[in-house]
């Protein structure tokens, strides 16, 4: 078992944004006007949900032109339900077109649930919150 480590840089420039760099990205969120924010971008919870709906449609495309099936009439809709304002569940509905092969069907719709943002959700992480307090030096600096 081999184990690695990756670090994401969070930083606050302002309102309610609430930046990410990711690598040599910059990931930018806001609240939306209702929440007190600017609505200069999505919403962290919305980048939460994108990322499982962007991570199985990148499974689907994959899948697809691997085989040289067209993707220009394919989508996919990721449909979320909630409940007292908890997220309960999650349906993501791959929308073929009438001649996609038959064949596929099934494939296509395991290629989907291989995503990584799925099966990360199946067995989540341990997440532990820690608070430390930056150095004097690096205060003054």
């Amino acid at each position: 078992m081999s184990t690695s480590t990756s670090r994401i840089q969070v930083n606050f420039p302002g309102g309610k944004r609430v930046d990410a760099v990711v690598g040599d990205r910059i990931v930018t969120t806001d609240q939306s006007l209702e929440h007190g924010g600017g609505g200069s971008a999505a919403e962290p919870f919305d980048l939460f949900l994108a990322s499982l709906a962007t991570c199985a449609g990148l499974y689907v495309l994959v899948f697809c032109q691997a085989r040289g099936i067209p993707t220009d009439q394919l989508t996919l809709v990721q449909d979320q339900t909630f409940e007292n304002g908890k997220l309960r569940g999650v349906r993501l509905s791959i929308v073929v077109p009438a001649d996609f092969p038959e064949k596929y069907l099934d494939s296509v719709r395991a290629a989907a649930g291989g995503c990584k943002v799925k099966k990360t959700l199946s067995e989540p992480p341990d997440v532990e919150v820690v608070v430390s307090r930056a150095s004097a030096e690096a205060a003054s600096a």
